[in-house]
């Protein structure tokens, strides 16, 4: 196994240093923190009191999905730095895996305490939240609800702006200007156009879906054996995409962000844009191929 230790986390240019390791069969099993005693030794054999380093305020990092992921100093090698990884010394003491733990619990906690405190404004794209009573900010939001068209997603009142990813989708600027509010219309809130919301606006027949009615005529088709309780459906694929590296603030800010109560239909929704994601994915090894 062999991994490649950067320091760059300093302005001076001619203070940074790579350093390329092959690992020992017996550090593959050992703590992160060895790693970086070894880097910080050789490097402050190469930088003798001109900017010496002391392991004890640094720590390591490495880099996946254009996200900074720190690594803990009692974390094992080969569990947490892929092969050949690039691997980063960074500013700032080391935590052990039960401290980043405490501190990601804090930080849920103080999210679930903001969002008692606060409500999401309820215009279509804009998501804002903000005090329970007001004062309310000001707003940037659609006029008209979302299409859901195949891959493409866009906003029925901006039909030339579609994105094909999620995060595209929710950037895309609102074309109004107002005042954010908390008053709840359920069926507006809900409200989406698919492919044959299409279809019928070309011959001036459009008739607006509710997400409930949806599901529900997709339930009807499922077995009794696909139905699973709500709240069991949407835990289950929270601990099962955790398996496979989907934080569960990540899942959590998503499911937050689909605009029902019912966990079933949020789970369906995060189900359907996985889909979506697999289809991109089969496309491009189709074009390799």
């Amino acid at each position: 196994m062999k991994v490649k230790l950067h320091y760059e986390d300093n302005k001076t240019e001619a203070f940074h240093k790579s350093l390329k390791i092959t690992l020992p069969k017996s550090w593959k099993s050992g703590p992160t923190s060895r790693l970086l005693s070894q880097f910080v030794e050789s490097y402050n054999q190469t930088f003798i009191s001109s900017n010496e380093l002391n392991a004890s305020d640094l720590h390591l990092m490495i880099r996946k999905d254009n996200e900074c992921i720190p690594l803990a100093s009692d974390a094992v090698v080969i569990d947490t730095i892929p092969d050949r990884a690039d691997v980063y010394i960074v500013h700032g003491p080391s935590q052990t895996i039960l401290e980043m733990k405490e501190e990601e619990h804090k930080i849920q906690e103080e999210k679930r305490l903001e969002r008692e405190r606060t409500v999401c404004c309820t215009n279509f794209g804009c998501n804002k939240r903000f005090p329970r009573g007001g004062p309310y900010p000001e707003c940037r939001y659609h006029l008209k609800p979302p299409v859901f068209h195949e891959t493409a997603k866009f906003w029925s009142c901006c039909p030339n702006k579609k994105a094909y990813d999620w995060d595209d989708f929710q950037k895309i600027p609102g074309c109004c200007v107002g005042m954010c509010t908390d008053k709840k219309d359920d069926e507006k809130q809900k409200l989406f156009l698919g492919g044959c919301d299409l279809r019928e606006q070309a011959t001036g027949k459009t008739n607006l879906k509710s997400i409930d009615n949806f599901n529900a005529e997709e339930k009807k088709q499922s077995t009794p054996s696909e139905d699973l309780p709500s709240e069991s459906l949407l835990k289950s694929l929270k601990e099962v995409l955790h398996d496979v590296d989907i934080d569960h603030e990540l899942f959590d800010q998503i499911a937050n962000g689909i605009q029902s109560d019912n966990p079933d239909i949020v789970a369906k929704e995060i189900g359907k844009k996985i889909k979506e994601a697999f289809k991109v994915i089969a496309m491009e090894q189709l074009r390799i191929k």
